[in-house]
């Protein structure tokens, strides 16, 4: 497991030494450099990401069947719950904050009213906390 943490570590400091040395390059190659960068390291983080679910379910998948009364399973539950209310949080925020932004722009005294949007969208991951509370309580 260590192996692959240092491989990690050294991809991303790899990728990190390659932007600097992209900033500091010229200026005309820079758009078409970059690109292609960007595709060969999202290729190489999809493949670790998928290296690391490989080697990584058996684990899981050992500590539910160990487990009579699947507790794995409910923190897997309560992390996803988590996960996914927090995706859908930023989601929601970003696409509401802009739109709020926007219209406030226009009507400065619709500020109130935008205030209470974003924070309709911020109550997303709260609930998806309290769901994972509930879940991890009756563990």
């Amino acid at each position: 497991m260590y192996i692959i943490l240092g491989i990690a570590i050294s991809i991303v400091l790899l990728t990190i030494g390659t932007g600097i040395i992209f900033y500091f390059s010229d200026k005309n190659q820079k758009g078409s450099k970059v690109m292609k960068a960007l595709k060969a390291s999202t290729a190489v983080y999809a493949g670790f990401i998928l290296v690391f679910m490989l080697l990584l379910i058996p684990d899981i998948v050992t500590a539910w069947a160990s487990d009579a009364e699947g507790a794995g399973l409910g923190f897997i539950a309560a992390g996803l719950s988590t996960g996914l209310a927090t995706i859908g949080a930023g989601y929601a925020v970003g696409s509401v904050g802009s739109s709020a932004l926007g219209a406030v722009s226009e009507n400065p005294k619709i500020l109130g009213k935008t205030l209470i949007f974003v924070g309709l969208a911020e109550g997303i991951a709260i609930y998806g906390l309290i769901i994972s509370i509930i879940i991890l309580g009756r563990l």
